[in-house]
């Protein structure tokens, strides 16, 4: 069998006392579309940031293209970074940057580009999320937030990464703002033949992006499969999860 583009086994990670990865398993392939999903605070985020090193894992493997990234030094970590895009929930653009700035950063700072070739390279890319040349010379803040998204978008798939992650590429957008991106993300990642990992709680935008749905609740897993497949699960929490219902077996912690 092929070698997946991203696995992950035995994954656990905590803070203090708390276990918010505990034994997590997770297989994606080459040009694979899969969605975690699960509520607020399971732990999507957290995984992400294992994947990209951000954060070390207390136990578990990942690996890159059958690379084992957990442990790896910081030059190591560097170049297998390479292989990555980001979109980030807020789109986390350089305000001080004008867009295209933006957009070409990795081209620059990463693969060394000289300005004038990384410049055309975000006009191209800026016109694939659809947006006009000009809109490259305006700074972060003449943006709305469904441009800002797009721009995010452009950066992420810039310098042509295998992988591509999307941390709740939805969050703040209207409706149809939102199924633009869906739309956007689908064709990104289509045209770079890339794979993505999106994490989310927005089943409109998960219906729409992903091959393969997976959920997280409790630091593990617990139903993976075709999107198509979700709503005849057979599984109590990703029922209760996906039609957004009060009653069920997950319980939501309230403080008090």
């Amino acid at each position: 069998m092929a070698v997946p583009k991203i696995s992950i086994r035995g994954l656990k990670k905590r803070f203090g006392s708390k276990v918010v990865l505990d034994g997590l398993d997770l297989d994606i392939g080459a040009a694979e579309s899969v969605v975690v999903i699960g509520g607020s605070g399971t732990g999507k985020s957290v995984l992400l940031k294992c994947i990209l090193g951000l954060l070390d894992p207390e136990e578990g493997s990942i690996k890159i293209d059958g690379q084992e990234v957990v442990g790896l030094s910081t030059r190591e970590r560097e170049a297998v970074n390479t292989k990555f895009g980001m979109l980030f929930q807020s789109a986390a653009l350089f305000d001080s940057l004008k867009v295209w700035e933006n957009v070409a950063f990795g081209l620059v700072s990463a693969q060394k580009k000289s300005k004038a070739e990384a410049r055309t390279i975000a006009i191209e890319k800026l016109a694939q999320v659809g947006l006009p040349p000009q809109t490259g010379e305006l700074f972060p803040s003449e943006l709305s937030g469904g441009m800002k998204k797009r721009v995010g978008l452009a950066r992420a798939i810039a310098t042509q990464p295998e992988i591509i992650f999307f941390d709740e590429p939805t969050t703040g957008l209207d409706p149809i703002m939102s199924d633009v991106i869906n739309d956007l993300i689908v064709d990104c990642v289509k045209r770079a033949g890339a794979t993505a990992l999106s994490i989310t709680h927005d089943m409109a935008s998960c219906r729409k992006i992903a091959n393969r749905v997976a959920m997280l609740y409790q630091g593990k897993i617990i139903w993976d499969g075709p999107v198509a497949e979700i709503d005849r699960s057979d599984n109590a929490f990703v029922d209760q999860f996906i039609h957004g219902r009060a009653e069920g077996p997950i319980r939501m912690q309230i403080p008090v």
